[in-house]
């Protein structure tokens, strides 16, 4: 990380807008020149995020990420800006729009077998991202997909095994907007795309049963 004394960073700031907040501060800035500014703030006690701090996690995981060619924000520096306990994550976002920005039926029904798709090579090439949503992917201007938003996310050497696999569906399907996005039909178009993308002989209908078994209750 590179230090950053509290009045660089209020250089850097300067003219930005706030997009989020919360009673601790700010949270992500968009630059007067349209790049962004992540900030975490630094825990105290010893915690895996005090040992492994979340700005450098979102670094390190983009560049997991661009090795996997899989779209992300681009970093251009992580921070630590001591006498406010922040370290920051400076980057350039992903263009694009979120897919839950998207609420047309008939873009949604195109872009339900790519969401598939798009899920599939994120397990096969080992990608385990706890924060996989439709808010979290976006569809970039080249009507390709890519993540946003990433330090929680884990990419591993193999493809994902069964069990991973069915924990990040409970995770893309845990937001009732997500749902009734993708499980028109039951799910048939999104669940038929990942299997043939990700090259499981599982069953379709297995595979819709356990990845919604838990959306009733």
């Amino acid at each position: 990380m590179t230090p950053l004394s509290h009045e660089q960073f209020l250089l850097l700031r300067d003219k930005a807008d706030v997009l989020e907040a919360d009673h601790h501060g700010e949270k992500v800035l968009r630059l007067a020149d349209g790049n962004m500014l992540k900030l975490f703030r630094r825990k105290r006690w010893l915690s895996s995020a005090a040992l492994y701090p979340y700005a450098q996690r979102f670094a390190d995981n983009t560049r997991a990420l661009e090795r996997r060619s899989i779209l992300c924000p681009k970093i251009l520096n992580v921070f630590r800006i001591a006498q406010i306990q922040r370290d920051v994550v400076h980057y350039a976002p992903l263009p694009g729009i979120t897919l839950r920005q998207i609420d047309d039926e008939p873009t949604r029904s195109n872009l339900r077998p790519l969401i598939g798709e798009f899920i599939a090579q994120l397990h096969a090439k080992g990608v385990f991202f706890r924060s996989l949503h439709l808010g979290n992917i976006v569809l970039t201007p080249e009507g390709q997909l890519g993540l946003i938003d990433i330090a929680d996310l884990r990419a591993q050497r193999s493809a994902l095994g069964k069990f991973k696999r069915m924990r990040n569906f409970q995770h893309v399907l845990r937001d009732p907007r997500d749902q009734e996005w993708l499980l028109v039909d039951k799910g048939q178009v999104f669940f038929e795309s990942y299997l043939r993308h990700a090259q499981l002989s599982w069953s379709l209908n297995d595979l819709i049963r356990q990845a919604t078994k838990d959306l009733a209750q």
